[in-house]
């Protein structure tokens, strides 16, 4: 696989920076990417046979790839990985193909003829841009300020590489990193949680920082401790999922910084020679040189909380408009900040993903200012006013969107969106009905058209999305949602009963124990008139989550066939005390509702 001697062949012309010391060491830039944080992600924009496209940066995959949907709408061509090669990851083992690409850009470089694997599940974006890129030499990771760029350094050992610090007298950290080898070229290091010596894998493909279960047991924090709290699955690029927990730790330490009184993610996840992922969180939190010919890693802190998983954290900012966090270094614009439509485009977004809402959308109003033509500006900033409650205002930017550019499924999907909570649903159905003829068979966004139109009351066309989207993701870690989405749509409309309870039972196997599930397999189970499974699925859903509306009013209904009055009757009452409008909806599907 040549990327990297192709790619280093054309950035050889690299732009000298200022010197960081006193020596002959210099520092050049070879390649600047320009970064838009999607949520937690750092997407790049690349060109695949012509085709614009999106990457997440991710310096935790060590080679580049791109997802199976996506190959099969870009309509590449596969073949088989040497020696039956599979990639193991948290979300398990995942077997891989390998696709060649006649034609890849990134930035003004276009390289030919470059392979990458394919497989795993879809990650937000086309596929991943890993190490076999970012480690051709040095890289800096400049999130805060929308930019990733690929260094190279001469004669700098034992220099102090964070050339942006010594004009803003800022205090450095410095870490020692593990060498590289072929196989295993993560950015890897040790640090000290408390006072636990961990292994750590610098991630910018992990939105947020995570512990294995293990690590944070010997960090002495278990599930079941005080200040502990569960925060459902997660996963990777494989289709399994784990529980996970968020739990308070004293202090991490980091090379020479130490973060005190934290709350962390950590999960019952594979340990894969790590203990812990230091995700994007932290790479927005910091500005970040990693030298790989030093072995050494050195970073600033930009200001604002590093790991905060405050579960109402981003409701609260949006409701009173917090003070903006102290701007962080903005890389590639001039020390005062940003200029054009694109850098403030840039910011806006990461500050997004810190939750700054007030000064995401005084940035993203700056690049629609500058830029009142882009279409994408206008989406960004209606993501922004949607998160912060302000419907109208994100309809008019979604509106001048569609018009700039019409092809634009995921602002059509967004419209449909706020169409329907404004009750618009014949203009949802509109948004929806458009998006669908723009998408090819196998987009990864066929995904969320099942759900909107399950919403809409249509779950013919609900079932019709999930065929469409199961067929192409067959190992997508997403795929018990799918199949819980096509099994409820089927029980919703009272047809291909037998089939739902097939998706049901396979999304069961694939993630047990899951109230949801149970719930939808229990409506599909009372349509079909197997009253005893069906009362045994909504006994354990609300075992599992005992304020589930749908699931009370359903054994509600069980009971009333079985002819149990008193259950039924205090089953439905609790139910309609949460959700009013349940008895309405029965009737709608055609099922009994007691008097």
């Amino acid at each position: 696989m040549r990327t990297l001697a192709i790619l280093a062949t054309l950035v050889a012309g690299a732009t000298s920076l200022p010197a960081v010391a006193e020596t002959k060491c210099s520092v050049g830039q070879m390649l600047a990417l320009p970064v838009t944080m999607s949520g937690l992600r750092p997407m790049v924009p690349a060109r695949i046979n012509g085709r614009e496209v999106k990457f997440i940066v991710d310096s935790g995959a060590f080679y580049s790839a791109i997802s199976p949907g996506s190959a099969a709408e870009l309509g590449l061509k596969l073949s088989d990985a040497p020696g039956n090669m599979h990639i193991v990851g948290i979300g398990g083992e995942t077997r891989i193909s390998v696709a060649r690409v006649k034609d890849f850009g990134l930035g003004p470089v276009t390289l030919h003829n470059i392979e990458f694997m394919v497989g795993g599940s879809e990650i937000g974006g086309t596929g991943l841009l890993g190490q076999n890129v970012l480690g051709i030499g040095d890289v800096e990771y400049d999130l805060a300020g929308g930019a990733i760029r690929l260094m190279r350094a001469k004669n700098c050992n034992n220099v102090n590489l964070a050339y942006w610090a010594k004009e803003k007298a800022l205090a450095v950290s410095e870490l020692e990193i593990e060498a590289p080898t072929s196989i295993l070229s993560h950015t890897a290091a040790t640090v000290i949680l408390n006072g636990v010596k961990l292994r750590a894998v610098f991630d910018t493909g992990a939105p947020t920082s995570m512990l294995t279960r293990g690590a944070a047991a010997r960090a002495g924090i278990k599930p079941d401790m005080p200040g502990v709290e569960p925060a459902g699955s997660t996963g990777g690029l494989g289709r399994r999922t784990y529980p996970s927990w968020i739990g308070p730790f004293q202090g991490l330490k980091i090379g020479n910084e130490e973060i005190r009184k934290i709350r962390l993610r950590f999960a019952d996840i594979n340990e894969s020679g790590f203990d812990m992922l230091i995700g994007a969180d932290f790479f927005l939190s910091h500005r970040v040189y990693v030298s790989n010919a030093q072995r050494r890693m050195f970073f600033t802190y930009n200001g604002g909380p590093v790991f905060d998983l405050s579960v109402r954290k981003a409701e609260a900012m949006a409701a009173t408009e917090a003070k903006s966090a102290p701007a962080p270094a903005a890389g590639g614009v001039p020390a005062t900040g940003p200029v054009t439509a694109e850098d403030f485009s840039l910011r806006g977004n990461a500050r997004a993903a810190r939750s700054d809402f007030k000064g995401a959308l005084a940035d993203l109003t700056r690049a629609v200012d500058l830029a009142p033509d882009n279409a994408d500006y206008r989406y960004q900033r209606a993501l922004i006013l949607v998160r912060t409650e302000k419907p109208g205002e994100a309809r008019i930017d979604l509106d001048r969107a569609l018009t700039l550019k019409p092809d634009y499924p995921e602002a059509q999907l967004m419209r449909a969106s706020v169409r329907f909570r404004a009750d618009d649903r014949t203009g949802a159905r509109a948004d929806l009905e458009a998006a669908d003829r723009m998408l090819s068979e196998s987009s990864d966004l066929r995904l969320s058209l099942g759900a909107y139109y399950e919403s809409l009351d249509d779950p013919g066309a609900s079932v019709s999305q999930y065929d469409r989207w199961i067929a192409a993701h067959p190992a997508d870690n997403r795929m018990p949602m799918a199949l819980n989405g096509r099994c409820w749509a089927r029980a919703l409309s009272g047809k291909d009963l037998d089939k739902a309870i097939g998706d049901c039972d396979r999304a069961l196997r694939l993630r047990p124990h899951t109230a949801a599930f149970l719930d939808s397999r229990g409506l599909a189970r009372l349509r079909s008139g197997d009253l005893d499974k069906a009362l045994a699925d909504y006994n354990e859903a609300l075992a599992l989550q005992p304020k589930m509306a749908w699931s009370l009013y359903g054994r509600g209904l069980v009971e009333h066939r079985m002819g149990l009055a008193a259950q039924a009757k205090a089953d439905i009452d609790a139910a309609i005390a949460m959700q009013k409008n349940l008895p309405e909806k029965a009737r709608k599907l055609g099922l009994d509702v007691p008097k």
